[in-house]
C-alpha cells in the first residue's frame, strides 16, 4: 500500500482570527466537527505543543443505520498562534486510548496520521490549507477529501 497525502485548500469569507478561532476553541471546533449530517458531542482541546486532543464525531455511516460515535485522538507537535497548526492524529475509544482503524472499519488508514492546518490573510478574506498525511488508499483519500470539504462547508456558515 502507498501513503497518500490529501491538500485541500479553502478560502473563507472571514478574518483569520475568526478561522483560527474555528481551530482552536472547542466550543466553536463542535459546532463544525464531521461531516453533514454528523455532530461533534465531545470536544476537548489541550491546546499546545505536547498537549492532547479528544474528539467524538457521531452519526451514521448509512441511511437507516444507527448513530454511532467516531472517536480521534492525538497530540499538538507545532502551533504558530493565527498560521500553523500540525497534530498527530488517531482513532481511539470514548477514554482517549487509540485503536486501530479496523476498530471503525476502516483498515486503509495508517495507525497514526498527521493533520498539517495553514491559514494565510488574503485581505478580508482567510485561506486555509490543510494537509493530512497516512492515507493507504486512493479511495480513502477520496473519502476524507470529502469529509473535510463537508465539515468545511458547516464551518464556512459559523464563521463568518
Amino acid at each position: 500500500m502507498k501513503n497518500e497525502t490529501l491538500i485541500l485548500s479553502r478560502t473563507f469569507n472571514a478574518p483569520r482570527d475568526k478561522v483560527w478561532k474555528a481551530w482552536t476553541d472547542a466550543k466553536e471546533f463542535k459546532k463544525w466537527w464531521g461531516p453533514e449530517g454528523f455532530k461533534a458531542p465531545t470536544i476537548d482541546i489541550d491546546l499546545k505543543v505536547g498537549g492532547k486532543y479528544l474528539w467524538c464525531m457521531r452519526g451514521s455511516q448509512a441511511p437507516g443505520k444507527p448513530e454511532e460515535n467516531f472517536w480521534t485522538t492525538g497530540s499538538f507537535k507545532e502551533i504558530v498562534p493565527m498560521k500553523k497548526l500540525v497534530y498527530t492524529d488517531s482513532f481511539a475509544d470514548e477514554k482517549g486510548n487509540p485503536v486501530q482503524p479496523a476498530y471503525y472499519g476502516m483498515s486503509d488508514m495508517a495507525d497514526r496520521q498527521e493533520v498539517t492546518v495553514e491559514l494565510e490573510e488574503e485581505g478580508e478574506k482567510t485561506r486555509m490549507t490543510l494537509t493530512h498525511k497516512g492515507l493507504l488508499t486512493d479511495k480513502m483519500k477520496d473519502d476524507c477529501a470529502m469529509g473535510w470539504n463537508s465539515s468545511f462547508n458547516k464551518m464556512d456558515k459559523i464563521i463568518k
